[in-house]
């Protein structure tokens, strides 16, 4: 067993399982915390490194492409402390981490680990259900649908169309992007219909529009993760998409489901009237009101 415990957490290797676990200490980020323990078999491991420094150094753990649906949903761009494969490591532990770091290259070596992507996700993701609510609205999945439940404060196009949900076999990916000191980020869901929409994530009422705190924004990653993990994987994406059978849509009665939809459409087109909207717009909010139903 190779092993290292720092206050950022702890990597433990059997010789065929890395088990990572977040540490507890206030500093370790929230994102990392929710996430928590990740097993990483051996087979979806592509290399290690130690990476030294002046004032301690760091340990990463590089993932096959394709092995893990939380590297598929971030595509990377997760901020290095909240990186659940990196390990900030003192100085006085230097040796161990790099004790730790050979110990996964011989067994890569020894049991001829292949460096190609990988055709199926290794990894589990995180369990569902789960909901994380953001600065835009709270979305949840149940492992077959996601919702999406608007804030006060967000757009009134997005609040005229009432709360989204999105069946999963209705996906194709999902995308999205922390926000950072240059913009706004996003958690855009991509249906069959949509695919090719240019609303603003702001506007757009199959996107969450992250603006708020960074911290607890960087929680949607985890329904990003958990909704890519049930998705066809994308060596296989087009095929399993064609033929995943699509959920019967639950309805409300009818009499409310027709009155619902009026006040909605009535709202849409005020706000195309106001202005607010462009013809644009309005077209593609309006054409998502009606898919809703």
């Amino acid at each position: 067993m190779a092993e290292i415990i720092q206050r950022d957490g702890a990597w433990a290797f059997d010789g065929s399982t890395v088990r990572i676990t977040p540490g507890l200490h206030r500093s370790v980020p929230l994102f990392r915390q929710t996430y928590g323990e990740i097993s990483v078999p051996l087979e979806a491991v592509s290399g290690v490194v130690h990476e030294p420094e002046r004032r301690g150094g760091r340990l990463r753990l590089r993932l096959r492409e394709g092995a893990d649906p939380l590297l598929q949903a971030t595509g990377g761009r997760l901020p290095d402390t909240a990186d659940p494969y990196s390990l900030s490591v003192g100085t006085d532990r230097s040796g161990v981490a790099e004790y730790v770091a050979e110990e996964i290259r011989r067994a890569l070596l020894l049991d001829r680990i292949p460096k190609e992507p990988a055709t199926a996700y290794l990894l589990t993701g995180p369990p569902v259900p789960v909901s994380v609510r953001s600065s835009d609205g709270t979305v949840s999945f149940d492992g077959t649908q996601v919702r999406i439940d608007w804030a006060d404060t967000s757009d009134r196009v997005k609040r005229a169309t009432g709360p989204r949900i999105i069946g999963l076999g209705d996906l194709v990916q999902v995308e999205w992007l922390p926000s950072s000191g240059y913009g706004d980020g996003f958690l855009r869901f991509v249906t069959g219909e949509a695919v090719f929409s240019k609303l603003p994530p702001e506007k757009d009422p199959y996107a969450l529009d992250l603006w708020g705190s960074t911290r607890r924004d960087l929680l949607t990653a985890l329904v990003a993760t958990a909704v890519t993990a049930r998705l066809p994987h994308p060596s296989t994406r087009a095929g399993a998409f064609a033929e995943r059978p699509r959920p019967v849509p639950v309805v409300p009665p009818q009499s409310e489901h027709h009155d619902v939809l009026l006040r909605r459409l009535r709202e849409l087109g005020e706000l195309h009237r106001d202005g607010v909207l462009t013809d644009e717009e309005f077209a593609l909010t309006k054409a998502a009101v009606l898919r809703g139903f």
